[in-house]
Order: C-alpha cells, then structure tokens, then sequence
C-alpha cells in the first residue's frame, strides 16, 4: 500500500507546474585589464620587487609573472596579469599581458 501511495505522490509532483522566472542575468565583475604599453622606459633595467611593484601599477595588471629564460610557463590567458620577461643577468628585455 505504502509503495502505492508513493507512486502516487510522485506522478502528482511531476504534474505540479513549476512556476518561471525572468530575471535579469548579474554580470560578472570585469577583471581588471593589463596595459603594457607605458613600460618601455623600464626595459634593460634590473628586476626587483620594487620594479614589480611600479610596473603592476602602470600597467593596471592585478598579478605579475617573471618568466626567466628556459622557464616552462602555462599558457593560460589572463587578462589580468603582466609577464615580465627578463634575460639570464635579471634585466627586463620585454613585456606581455596574458
């Protein structure tokens, strides 16, 4: 009897109408987009935490990369990071945002 009246309960369930809204999408929040454009004048300059901190700035970059030569990097695109690309003396030769 019980499995019967379960049955029963559920087929009645499955029949209820379910009522649908319509809501507005929340975007999400943009990340904030790297610009390396204004980092020229630090090229040939020694890497350091303080150039670090100075070219995060600028660059409006949320995190910051150092890619040393031979260094295995992953290949993810993040809008928000600067990677700093420096030679084997610890100068920065250029820069990219990914």
């Amino acid at each position: 009897m019980r499995i019967v009246l379960v049955a029963a309960l559920l087929a009645s369930a499955a029949c209820t109408p379910v009522e649908m809204r319509s809501e507005t999408p929340v975007a999400a929040p943009a990340a904030a987009a790297c610009n390396a454009d204004s980092l020229g004048d630090l090229v040939g300059k020694r890497a350091s935490d303080a150039r670090a901190d100075v070219m995060q700035t600028r660059s409006g970059a949320r995190t910051l990369r150092w890619i040393a030569p031979n260094t295995a990097v992953t290949m993810d695109f993040r809008a928000d990071r600067l990677n700093v690309y420096v030679d084997a003396k610890g100068r920065i030769e250029r820069f990219t945002c990914a």
